[in-house]
């Protein structure tokens, strides 16, 4: 039996090639915010996942840097998925809820997280904007978005989490 060098050197690079790209990506910090983004009226945006068809949610991201402001990467992430500048809205319109889950990352995206790591803690904030506030998508990251009433909004987030972060917002604001 002969063995081509040829074919094994194929087989061999194809790996190496995988572990040089996949070195290449930058490990997610498990630590992320939520952000409900919302008008006045009580209408919530969501937007819809590039990677995961009919997955609704609200503005989510990782923190750049283990030191970073959470209210600072908030702000990032709504600039980056929406296109909305927070600075350029009334002061006051960024609030922490002061709240945060941990919550078991989706085996899927554990990949993206250094090896082992299972759980991500995320903190949420609400943003109110004006009723006219246009939406630019990141189209990497969405594909869709649209404004609905909070309690069916709540319903249509594919994360039970962000649900209640919706429906935290809105009852916080009745009391």
């Amino acid at each position: 039996m002969s063995v081509s060098y040829v074919n094994c050197i194929s087989v061999c690079a194809k790996p190496h090639q995988l572990l040089k790209k996949l070195s290449n990506l930058t490990l997610k910090i498990p630590i992320s915010i939520l952000v409900v983004i919302y008008k006045s009226n009580g209408d919530v945006l969501l937007i819809e996942r590039a990677d995961r068809s009919n997955f609704w949610q609200s503005v989510t991201g990782s923190l750049d840097a283990p030191n970073e402001d959470l209210a600072l990467a908030a702000s990032r992430e709504v600039f980056e998925e929406t296109g909305i500048v927070v600075d350029q809205l009334p002061a006051g319109a960024l609030v922490d809820m002061h709240h945060q889950i941990e919550y078991e990352i989706y085996p899927g995206w554990r990949f993206r997280y250094a090896p082992g790591v299972t759980r991500n803690t995320e903190h949420w904030f609400a943003l109110q904007v004006p009723e006219i506030t246009p939406i630019k998508l990141a189209p990497r990251e969405h594909v869709a978005y649209q404004w609905l009433p909070f309690k069916e909004a709540a319903k249509k987030c594919f994360s039970p989490s962000n649900g209640e972060a919706i429906l935290k917002l809105f009852s916080e604001n009745k009391e």
